[in-house]
């Protein structure tokens, strides 16, 4: 069951009515992109055989990637195995406190691996001195505040080396702190120039925000996308449900109308599929995904 993901904790539990409601929209005509995938979702199996894991990333159909939990090699070895299975690095994922210690380094590795966007996946804090009764650090409006200055410098130095900078939210950024929704902060705070988002639509609708009225507040500031799904299972005891990551199409979000305002945007380039964990056996997980995005493009 999900109640934390790989980088954030999700906060208070969502409704299932709030979920429901965010989540099943009318049908529409979906757009088209390359099928692309987010290497997180076999971490797991880069790790085994790099080879034999992106071959299955092909295998199910998929072109593009963007890269994560990639294994120690070099961005040479990384990029002559890329290219054997025949699939682009478009993108790269990496956390605040590695962008903030290493910047130039990290742009370089993704920049011969092909990428062309690098993300920040997880927020900062101004002082080294927040702490935290265990679990991830509650991130104040100050916080939000600074990562919006450092992102703005992040993004004039990517630029600088021919790469475009961006950042990509979990669930915090649509919970409200001090009465400030941190999603809007950051794009209000940001540098439309040199700042891109990455909207992950899946931890957008768990925070109870609609990723379309997102994408249709903020027309030309998102450029990418991170799709996935998630089901409401009722437990007997603690919360009346809880959420349990699945394949696409298996949950209880619909992405048809979600990808129909994408295109309405023009400024999306760049859908990944991102599964955090499998409900079936990992190949077969791999062709539900890239079979419910080409039938939605």
């Amino acid at each position: 069951m999900i109640r934390q993901t790989r980088r954030e904790f999700m906060g208070g539990a969502l409704s299932a009515a709030a979920f429901a409601m965010v989540a099943k929209k009318a049908r529409a005509n979906a757009m088209g992109l390359p099928l692309a995938i987010q290497l997180y979702s076999v971490r797991e199996q880069m790790a085994d055989d790099l080879d034999m894991a992106l071959a299955a990333v092909a295998a199910a159909g998929f072109v593009e990637v963007e890269a994560a939990a990639l294994p120690k090699k070099s961005a040479k070895e990384i990029r002559a195995s890329l290219d054997k299975a025949g699939l682009r690095c478009v993108s790269a994922h990496h956390g605040f406190a590695d962008l903030a210690t290493r910047f130039d380094e990290l742009v370089a590795y993704d920049a011969e691996l092909g990428a062309k966007y690098v993300i920040c996946a997880s927020p900062g804090h101004r002082t080294s001195s927040a702490t935290s009764s265990g679990g991830p650090l509650a991130v104040s409006l100050d916080d939000w505040r600074y990562n919006a200055e450092r992102f703005n410098e992040f993004g004039e130095r990517a630029e600088k080396l021919g790469i475009q900078f961006g950042y990509h939210n979990h669930v915090g950024e649509f919970h409200t702190v001090e009465g400030v929704l941190p999603y809007d902060e950051l794009i209000k705070l940001t540098d439309p120039k040199k700042v891109t988002f990455e909207l992950d639509c899946g931890w957008a609708i768990v925070g109870a925000h609609d990723p379309i009225e997102v994408m249709q507040q903020h027309p030309y500031r998102i450029s990418m996308l991170h799709v996935k799904d998630f089901r409401r299972e009722e437990v007997v005891d603690g919360p009346a449900h809880e959420l349990k990551v699945t394949e696409l199409g298996r949950g209880d979000i619909n992405y048809k109308p979600v990808l129909a305002q994408a295109k309405k945007n023009q400024s999306i380039r760049h859908a990944f599929v991102e599964q955090e964990a499998f409900d079936v056996p990992w190949k077969e997980s791999l062709k539900i995904d890239a079979e419910y995005m080409k039938v939605l493009t």
